[in-house]
C-alpha cells in the first residue's frame, strides 16, 4: 500500500485530506507542521509527502529543503499545497525539489490525480 506523509497545520483541511486519501486506498500519516514532517519522514518508508507551504515552526519550503538534503529522504517526492498561487512561490517550491503543486481550495479528484501522476513519474 502506498504510504503518504501529510504536513498540514489546518486541522479541518488535514482531516479532509486524510479522509480523501484513505478512501482512495492510501495509507496516511498526518502531522501538523514542517518540523514534525522532517522528524517523522526518516523513521518510516514513505512513497510521497504532501505538504502545506505556510505552517508554524517550519514552513513547507524549509521542510522540503531539509528533506532533500537528507540521504534517507531525498528520493521521496514532495507535493506542495498552498492557498497562494503566486508564480514566485510555485517556482521556489519546484526549485527546492518539489514534484508538484496543488492550489487550495482543491477538488478531491484533482488532489488524487496529482498524487497518482507524481507517483507514476517517480516509478519511471
Amino acid at each position: 500500500m502506498t504510504k503518504i506523509l501529510i504536513a498540514e497545520d489546518d486541522h479541518d483541511i488535514r482531516e479532509l485530506i486524510v479522509l480523501t486519501l484513505t478512501f482512495n486506498g492510501f495509507e496516511v500519516v498526518p502531522t501538523e507542521d514542517g518540523q514534525s514532517a522532517v522528524e517523522i519522514a526518516p523513521t518510516q518508508h514513505f512513497d510521497l509527502i504532501l505538504m502545506d507551504v505556510r505552517m508554524p515552526r517550519m514552513n513547507g519550503h524549509q521542510a522540503c529543503e531539509k528533506l532533500k538534503s537528507m540521504e534517507s529522504t531525498r528520493h521521496i517526492p514532495v507535493i506542495f499545497l498552498s492557498a497562494k498561487g503566486q508564480e514566485t512561490e510555485i517556482t521556489t517550491g519546484l526549485q527546492l525539489g518539489a514534484a508538484g503543486y496543488v492550489l487550495k481550495p482543491f477538488a478531491p479528484d484533482e488532489l488524487i490525480g496529482t498524487i497518482r501522476r507524481v507517483l507514476q513519474a517517480n516509478q519511471a
